[in-house]
């Protein structure tokens, strides 16, 4: 410690003592950091509130307790979730003294989640989930019925009103709970339907048989769908793949389960070049997958192999499948329940119990195998297309080093048509990808060459989601994108490739092969698309978002990705000038002008249409910008908007803009 404090110094260590340390009881904990509990308060944690409630129903589901579920977005704002599950119990707890009821939805860590007697697996794992929600709820209250009596108690902050009271009776059982998000926590408490509705339509795909239903009563004609797939995890792949031409007729489905842990797994081919695992803990959507997921690759590609193998489908011995090879093309759900999981970090995004990858890896490897002799023809063509995607992946290889000698994918060359920024912090610094040479002229001019880079496109890029690496690599404009931003594309880390059991490596010099990508070499913590607010640059974005959710998904994942919001018009009245987003803001804007009379209205068709100095002062300076964080809700939703807006089939396409069309606002033909 330093010898020779300053008396300032001795005085501020004095006023540190036991009055300085602060104890947050019940439920203050959560509304002084609530971030801590739902991740943060932005819409991302307002929506949790709902799903902690759900997944409580959910769980009843799974226990086999329950069989429907409601969600209902109320007129005032709140939402509304009802189960018809046992209900709550609401008899006096022995210890603390008050009704089972208040203390799981008033004590942190309260709940049956833990005896495992209750509920043998569940996805609410730590007791925080209803008892957080009421936390952060202006108010909340809970109905139980329970041997036809109806019990009620209502919160205000977390804290009970009063002690739970039976208020009536009741024919049907179950829980339901209404709360209101506290305004003075969150910084939106307008909940999305659409929002909802996702995370509703995959608990019902991955719990077969449970009806769902979630209704929208804040519209003048209020809305409702119904979400119930008897097909389970099958009817999941179908969704996902319906914009995809597949090469088998039906999902190829495994189920199994050993030392308590249940395997569910439903997989199909298809002709896309792209893999799309999705993994389930619980329920929970494990984004970083886990010992689940390597127990699944370990086994289809040891399973294919000694497949080809055994039945001669390779001409040269030597030659095996890497893990690449036999998931090209390959949807996938799986979803494990595991009594006691482990999850690396407080955000659930991968599993960590390491027993859980030989059970896997036994359960598909083994139902497979029987699959595969049971169907010898589809087997065939699976290890055709896993033949095709080697050779291709070879091609790809040598594309790859093509570009790696002209500097396209080393990050200490830089593209000529960069403007860069001067300072060399990643996180403050912003590369804009702008739409055309007369944008990116206005750009250039207009920024803060600081911190803000520039890199004009010319047209639009190549649509990924239709060709393969090699072709991919040729395109000059996803060159010069690779290129700028440094990282390199493809897997982040090299997996370690599971040849056949007999011990046959990849003597074709097939192994796994990667891109490397590597977030450390990010170039720019911003990567921001700005593109015209028109038919045109929605394409140019959409082809953007696209590349970047397929070959560098770890810059959306991570939230390095936006959308630039570039006005609309710009509304100007003698010395008065306003540049507006959208219809309703010019409107309001005018009401407040007087109306119409002497208002100067422009429209805003491209980027080029404006100088530098309005370019920075709306869509580039940091300080009165809107910029919109691009961010990965779901990522087995998000793959199937991609396909079904940029794949090859017509119908899932034209289908999707009859349903969508009335909400198209601003449409430039």
């Amino acid at each position: 410690m330093p010898k020779n404090n300053s008396k300032d110094e001795v005085i501020e260590q004095e006023k540190y003592s036991a009055e300085q340390i602060t104890v947050l009881k019940g439920l203050e904990a959560v509304r002084k950091r609530p971030a801590m509990y739902i991740g943060d308060v932005s819409s991302r944690g307002l929506h949790h509130l709902v799903y902690e409630v759900v997944d409580n129903a959910v769980d009843e589901a799974m226990a086999g307790h329950a069989t429907e579920i409601e969600v209902t977005l109320k007129p005032d704002g709140s939402a509304e979730v009802f189960d018809n599950g046992r209900g709550i119990p609401v008899d006096m707890h022995k210890t603390e003294g008050i009704s089972a009821l208040e203390v799981v939805m008033t004590m942190l860590h309260a709940g049956g989640k833990f005896d495992k007697q209750s509920y043998k697996v569940s996805g609410g794992l730590h007791g925080v989930g209803v008892s957080v929600v009421n936390a952060l709820s202006e108010w909340l209250w809970a109905e139980v019925c329970r041997d036809g009596k109806l019990y009620r108690q209502s919160y205000q902050r977390g804290l009970a009103d009063a002690p739970v009271k039976q208020t009536g009776k009741c024919a049907q059982r179950g829980t339901r709970v209404r709360f209101m998000p506290d305004s003075e926590v969150f910084k939106t408490t307008q909940l999305s339907f659409d929002t909802v509705c996702t995370r509703l339509r995959e608990l019902a795909f991955l719990n077969s048989g449970l009806k769902i239903t979630a209704r929208d009563e804040r519209q003048e004609e209020p809305v409702e769908n119904v979400f119930q797939y008897k097909g389970g995890l099958a009817a999941f792949v179908a969704y996902l793949d319906e914009s995809r031409q597949a090469i088998q007729p039906q999902p190829i489905i495994v189920s199994g389960d050993k030392d308590n842990v249940y395997v569910d797994a439903a997989f199909q081919y298809n002709d896309s070049y792209q893999e799309n695992i999705f993994t389930y803990v619980n329920n929970i959507y494990t984004l970083e997958g886990g010992s689940h997921l390597s127990g699944f690759k370990t086994a289809l590609t040891r399973t294919l192999n000694n497949y080809a193998i055994k039945n001669n489908l390779f001409k040269n011995e030597k030659f095996t499948l890497s893990g690449e090879d036999t998931r090209e093309g390959l949807t996938v759900v799986l979803s494990v329940k595991v009594p006691e999981p482990q999850f690396e970090g407080q955000t659930k995004t991968r599993l960590g119990n390491s027993e859980v990858k030989g059970i896997v890896e036994s359960v598909i490897g083994e139902r497979l195998a029987e699959f595969m002799e049971e169907r010898p023809g589809i087997a065939r063509r699976i290890i055709e297309k896993c033949t095709s995607a080697a050779r291709a992946r070879e091609a790809a290889r040598k594309a790859k080093d093509l570009v790696r000698r002209r500097g396209a994918l080393e990050s200490g060359s830089l593209p000529g048509k960069l403007a860069d920024c001067s300072i060399n912090e990643p996180d403050h610094c912003e590369l804009f990808l702008v739409e055309g040479d007369s944008a990116g002229g206005s750009a250039k001019q207009g920024r803060d060459r600081r911190f803000q880079a520039i890199l004009p496109l010319r047209g639009k890029i190549l649509n990924v989601e239709k060709a393969r690496l090699d072709k991919i690599l040729s395109n000059e404009e996803i060159h010069t994108i690779i290129q700028a931003i440094g990282t390199g594309i493809g897997e982040e880390e090299k997996e370690e490739v599971e040849g056949a059991e007999n011990g046959h490596g990849n003597g074709n010099g097939n192994g796994a092969d990667s891109f490397n990508f590597n977030l450390d070499r990010l170039r720019y913590g911003k990567i921001i698309i700005m593109t015209d607010a028109d038919v045109d640059g929605a394409h140019i974005r959409t082809l953007l978002l696209t590349f970047f959710f397929r070959h560098m998904r770890k810059l959306v994942e991570t939230g390095h990705v936006f959308i630039a919001q570039p006005p609309l018009y710009r509304v100007k009245k003698g010395k008065e000038e306003y540049y507006v987003y959208d219809e309703r803001e010019r409107e309001d804007v005018m009401k407040r002008m007087g109306g119409s009379s002497g208002v100067q209205t422009q429209r805003y068709k491209g980027l080029g249409e404006m100088n530098p100095e309005q370019l920075w002062a709306t869509t580039m300076d940091p300080e009165r910008r809107t910029v919109m964080r691009v961010e990965l809700e779901d990522a087995a939703i998000a793959d199937h908007m991609f396909t079904t807006l940029m794949g090859d089939e017509v119908e899932p396409r034209r289908a999707f803009i009859e349903q969508n069309a009335r909400y198209v606002k601003n449409l430039d033909v």
